[in-house]
Order: C-alpha cells, then sequence, then structure tokens
C-alpha cells in the first residue's frame, strides 16, 4: 500500500509539472513587446512562434534520452533548457544584451523543445504508474498543461501588472522550481505490481474525485479577475497554489485507508472472529485460472474477427455482411473498407504507421483541428489588438487557457461512461472537431468583443479536446508500446501547421498594415486569415468522420470482447 501512496505522489508530481511547463501558450501576453524590441515584421515575429513549435519536431530526442538516462534527469534537462531558452529572451526584451534576430529564433527552438521534454516525461511516469487507467491518467495531466497560462496570467499580475515581460522571467524560472520540488516523488518511484479488478475500480474513482478538483481549479481561475489590482492577483495566485497542493489529501487518504483496514483486520484476528481467510496460493491459482478463461474468451473473439478473405470477409465485426454492403455501393465504402484496422492495441513500428491511411487521416484531423487553434492562440494578442481589444489580450488569454483545459478534461468522459453509453474514441475526436469551423465562421462574420470573446472559448475547447486525446488515440490505434515514437511523429504537424498558417495570417496581417505603423487596425486584418482557417477546419472534420468510419469496427469489436471477458 505505500507503493500505491507513492504513485499517486507521481501523478500530484506530473500535475504539477504540466501545469508549469505550458509555456508557450502566453507567447501572445509578450510578442507585441517582444515585436516591438526587436523591430520585427508580423511574418518575422511568426518565425519565432514557429520556432517554438518546431520544438515538438525533436521530440524524439526526449526518447533517446530517457533511454539512456534516468526520468528525473531528463526531467532536468528540459528545465535546464527552459531557463536558458526564456531567461536570455528576458534579457534581450528587458534591453540588458541585444542578440541578433537569429540567435532569438533559436532560443525560441530550445524553449520549445523543452515543454515536449517535460511532456514526455509525465507520459512516461503515468504509463510506468497506472498501465490499467492510462487515458484516465494522461488526459488529468495533460489537463493541466492547458491552464499553465491562466497561472502564469496570475502570477505576473501579482508581481507587475505594468509589464509584459514578466512573463519570459517566470517562463524561466517557475518549471526549473517545480523540477526541484517533484524530485522526491519521482526518485521514490515504486515498482507496482498487478492490480485486481477492484483496485482498477478504485484508481478510477479516485481518477474522478482529482477530475472534480480540477475542474474547481479550472472555474477558480477562470473568474479571477485577470485585470485586477496587485494585492488581489497575489490572494488569487495563493488560492490557485493551494488547489494545486489540494491533490496531495490523495496518497494521504490511500495510507490512512491501509492503516484502517490493517486495524479492523488485526482486530478481528485478535477477537476470534469467524471470517475465512482464503489462503495466498489458492487465490493465485484461482486468478491464473481466470486470466485462462478469459485470454480464451479473447482468442475466440479474435479469430471470429480475422476472418479469411476467402470467405468473403472484411476486417470488422461483421465481416462477410460489410463485405456484401461494399459490392453494392460506391467508391466511398469501398474507401472505407480497404486496409482496416483488424484490431485495437497492435503494434505499429514507423515503417508501417507511414504507409497507413488511417494514420495520415489522423494527422490531417491533428493538423487542421488542434494545430490551428494553437497557432490562433500565438495570434491572440494581435487580434485583439486589431479588432480594439488590446487591453483585453489577459483576459482572452486567460479564457484561453482556462477553455483548453475544460476542453482537455473533457477527453477523459469517454472512459467514465463507457459503461452505459460506448462511442469510439476516433468518433469523440469527430465531435470535437466541430466547435472550431463554427468558431471561425463567427469570428469572420463578426468583429465584435462578444464575438471574440466566444470565438476564442470555442477554440480553446476544441483544441484542448483533441491535444489531451491524441495520445490515448495514437496507442489504441497503432500500440502502447509504440506510442512515443508514433505520437512524436504525429505532432510533427505541429510545426509544419504554425509555419504555413501562421505565415498566412502574418501576410494578410502586413497587407493591410500601413507603411506609418507596424500594427494593423480593423476587422480586414484577420477576415481572410478566418475564413482560411474555417475551410481549413471543415477538411479536418471530414478526415476524422472517414478515420471514424473506418475504425469504429475495431473499437466496436474491442468493446464486446472486454464486456464478455467481465461476465467472466
Amino acid at each position: 500500500m505505500k507503493a500505491q501512496s507513492r504513485k499517486w505522489m507521481i501523478v500530484v508530481s506530473t500535475i504539477w509539472i504540466q501545469a508549469f511547463t505550458g509555456t508557450n501558450f502566453d507567447f501572445s501576453a509578450y510578442s507585441s513587446a517582444l515585436k516591438s524590441v526587436l523591430g520585427i515584421s508580423q511574418v518575422q515575429l511568426n518565425y519565432l512562434a514557429v520556432a517554438s513549435d518546431l520544438g515538438k519536431a525533436f521530440g524524439w530526442s526526449s526518447g533517446l534520452a530517457l533511454k539512456h538516462f534516468p526520468t528525473w534527469v531528463v526531467m532536468f534537462m528540459a528545465a535546464f533548457m527552459g531557463l536558458a531558452g526564456y531567461g536570455i529572451q528576458w534579457l534581450v526584451i528587458t534591453s540588458i544584451i541585444t542578440l541578433p534576430y537569429f540567435l532569438v529564433f533559436l532560443l525560441c527552438l530550445l524553449a520549445g523543445c523543452s515543454i515536449c521534454w517535460f511532456n514526455t516525461v509525465c507520459f512516461v511516469l503515468c504509463n510506468q504508474n497506472f498501465p490499467s487507467n492510462r487515458p484516465l491518467a494522461i488526459s488529468l495531466t495533460v489537463s493541466f498543461n492547458g491552464i499553465s497560462a491562466a497561472f502564469y496570467t496570475l502570477a505576473a499580475t501579482a508581481i507587475d501588472p505594468s509589464s509584459d515581460t514578466t512573463y519570459l522571467l517566470l517562463n524561466a524560472l517557475i518549471p526549473l522550481l517545480t523540477s526541484i520540488v517533484s524530485l522526491i516523488p519521482i526518485l521514490s518511484q515504486p515498482s507496482l505490481d498487478p492490480l485486481s479488478p477492484d483496485e482498477v475500480h478504485r484508481d478510477s474513482l479516485l481518477f474522478l474525485f482529482l477530475n472534480l478538483l480540477a475542474v474547481i481549479t479550472g472555474i477558480y481561475v477562470l473568474f479571477g479577475p485577470s485585470n485586477s489590482d496587485t494585492t488581489t492577483a497575489r490572494l488569487l495566485f495563493i488560492g490557485a497554489i493551494a488547489l494545486l497542493v489540494a491533490p496531495l489529501c490523495i496518497p494521504g487518504v490511500v495510507c490512512a485507508k491501509d492503516w484502517f483496514h490493517r486495524s479492523f483486520h488485526s482486530f478481528h484476528l485478535q477477537a476470534g472472529s469467524g471470517f475465512i481467510l482464503v489462503d495466498a496460493d489458492d487465490l493465485e491459482i484461482h486468478k491464473e485460472l481466470l486470466s485462462l478463461h478469459a485470454g480464451s474468451i479473447g482468442s475466440v473473439g479474435q479469430g471470429s474477427f480475422h476472418h479469411s478473405s476467402e470467405n468473403g470477409a472484411v476486417n470488422g465485426i461483421n465481416g462477410p455482411k460489410l463485405a456484401g454492403e461494399i459490392e453494392g455501393c460506391g467508391c466511398c465504402q469501398r474507401t472505407i473498407a480497404k486496409d482496416q484496422l483488424a484490431m485495437l492495441g497492435e503494434e505499429h513500428p514507423a515503417r508501417i504507421v507511414v504507409r497507413r491511411l488511417d494514420f495520415w487521416l489522423y494527422y490531417l484531423a491533428y493538423f487542421c483541428g488542434g494545430t490551428i487553434g494553437l497557432v490562433y492562440s500565438n495570434n491572440l494578442g494581435q487580434i485583439a489588438q486589431s479588432l480594439g481589444q488590446g487591453s483585453e489580450t489577459t483576459t482572452l488569454l486567460t479564457l484561453y487557457s482556462s477553455f483548453s483545459f475544460f476542453g482537455r478534461l473533457l477527453s477523459a468522459a469517454p472512459d467514465y461512461i463507457r459503461a452505459k453509453f460506448y462511442f469510439a474514441r476516433t468518433g469523440w475526436l469527430t465531435i470535437a472537431l466541430l466547435p472550431t469551423p463554427i468558431a471561425f465562421l463567427l469570428l469572420a462574420a463578426s468583429g465584435s468583443g462578444l464575438a471574440l470573446h466566444v470565438g476564442t472559448s470555442l477554440v480553446a475547447l476544441s483544441s484542448g479536446f483533441i491535444f489531451a486525446a491524441a495520445v490515448s488515440i495514437t496507442s489504441e490505434l497503432f500500440g502502447p508500446n509504440s506510442v512515443g515514437v508514433n505520437h512524436n511523429i504525429l505532432i510533427t504537424n505541429i510545426p509544419i501547421g504554425s509555419l504555413v498558417y501562421g505565415c498566412v495570417a502574418a501576410v494578410v496581417y502586413d497587407a493591410y498594415t500601413s507603411s506609418e505603423s507596424a500594427v494593423c487596425i480593423g476587422r480586414q486584418c484577420y477576415f481572410l486569415t478566418f475564413v482560411w482557417w474555417g475551410c481549413m477546419s471543415i477538411l479536418g472534420l471530414a478526415c476524422s468522420v472517414l478515420l471514424f468510419l473506418r475504425t469504429r469496427h475495431a473499437y466496436n469489436h474491442f468493446e464486446q470482447n472486454r464486456m464478455s471477458t467481465q461476465l467472466y
């Protein structure tokens, strides 16, 4: 039980790490000041945002580092990369030192790489300590990454609300301090035995409690006034830290429960109670028999799933029926049925993944969904300024951060309601993409402050869900053991999208900028960009629908096998 309490300390540590390492989300808070100090155009500023996102293209390096160094060493490598990347940028933006544009670009790249390394550390810790509840652990911890900007807004306001440069200093120092605090739990990481079904259910309930606590945290920072005075901001920041410390009660509850059971058990033994204790060896034999029986059921299910092509079956639950349907349908049905996934969780090496249609549909759905949301957040400062809402930048940043957080939390909902309502996770991905084209249609149609706030909320909610659900979807479609490599291949779309979408936005912005000023004012600054982003998000929605149609049979078959196994 001590090991069980230690693994919950790991969860708390990953929550802290994620909460303070989403430093790329506050770029819009200081981007205007950085643009002014460097004397660069909007296109050049966009390249700096691309550099930060380009760090994700080097995510494979964190996996390579973990093969040669302990987890805590990789964590501190990430912390010192962030310290150098953001710290030197702070020296530049405060005019303490002067650097050429190219070196600032490299600093942004280094800072972005540190974020990716932190994420990899958290994914590994969740995978190692919660193999049975992996999606719940990852969605919970990743959700706090989306709320980083709100925490940094509170912290910056508490220190100096008049200075945008404070964000860079906090980005440099706080992740390092968080790594120091998280060191002891990571060094004390336990070795865990497989959990019984009752223990897995208990962990699910504890995750539900932590998700409720996370919702309270999100609501707190959402309605905490970002434009408040310094004293109020300090009190709000202290309250936010208290909410982050609150999950520490979970390890305490686990230890207390263990103490109570041991004391209760000891009392009844001394009192000569009538409880009949099962011999440990008999229990292990019983478990082995159950697992063998479950395995035989699973193999039968898989055997029925893999009908040979000679019998006219297609990879799916009802092979012969589906084949008949395809013969009578057009090209669309043949596209859906061609090279479908046989089962979930089957390992796919990288060389196989990049040759699968499912991967590229998934890649495009992410590229035209979550990545657009990230680029939107990078441009949020200039968007607000162009619409005459420059004073609302911090409020919009907090709004985006909070709704991104709620979107990430919602990604865990399918795992909680699957007993009553099961839907393929790729179907939930399609639903999550729906708000994005609606948001850009609204932003293109109206330049009001209300439209800006509503559009920002919808984009953040959608992209937050996608960011958190992506790891679980990658694991289910292409194998849990290959998720590190395959997911890093997937997120190469982020720097590509940041470059393409950001450059289009910057070119349109600069086209409407007067020669006397580097600032564009008016709806025309981003109107064509919103239309372009909206069209691309519709393409992403179409790709996600096709992905869902191609994978739903594998998901349904997996759920049927799971329910059959539970019956025994």
